[in-house]
């Protein structure tokens, strides 16, 4: 029985340690039309580190905090507002992306080259998410915004960073692991 609750305990404080990163990395932000920010790279490293059910478990709690006011979101954006705003497509999808690591990973073992494509069609599935929610926000704006501006905005500035970032965080992983295999 202690066991089992010392695993509920150490499930829980991983969660709430995801979430944590996940905020802290949305506050180091360069303002753009889709901000440029660490989130990606924390969902990266929370999903390889704490697999995709802690993993996706700390970006709910990242969104619940976010959507209950706590100034969670990049440049401190708080509120549903955000969410139901023109990024607010990218927030929801990192919850897709965890969704979608959990499914591949669970369903396939947690091998390198499968994590690896796992998170990268994860991060597709975010840019396609968040990409159709901030042309669907600005077309009910009454905005004539093309495709190709669009993806100038929301996608092709990022790529380069982000697979940066999916790169950085699986070295990383390799380094934590076995300090958390220890505690």
């Amino acid at each position: 029985m202690r066991v089992k609750n010392k695993s509920k305990i150490r499930n829980l404080t991983d969660v709430a340690l995801g979430a944590a990163l996940i905020c802290v990395c949305s506050w180091i932000s360069i303002p753009t039309a889709v901000p440029f920010t660490m989130q990606t790279f924390a969902v990266f490293l929370i999903l390889s580190v704490f697999g995709g059910g802690r993993g996706t478990a700390s970006i709910l709690l990242y969104v619940l905090l976010g959507s209950a006011g706590l100034p969670v979101f990049s440049n401190f954006g708080a509120g549903v507002g955000v969410l139901f705003g023109s990024t607010g497509g990218y927030i929801l999808g990192f919850v897709l992306m965890g969704l979608l690591y959990w499914l591949i990973i669970g369903f396939f073992g947690d091998k390198t080259r499968l994590e690896v494509l796992s998170l990268i069609l994860g991060l597709l599935l975010l840019y396609v998410f968040g990409t159709l929610w901030f042309y669907f926000f600005y077309a009910q704006q009454g905005e004539n915004v093309t495709w190709q501006a669009i993806l100038t905005w929301c996608v092709l500035p990022f790529v380069l960073p982000d697979l940066i970032k999916l790169f950085l965080a699986l070295f990383l992983k390799k380094r934590l692991l076995p300090a958390l295999r220890r505690r």
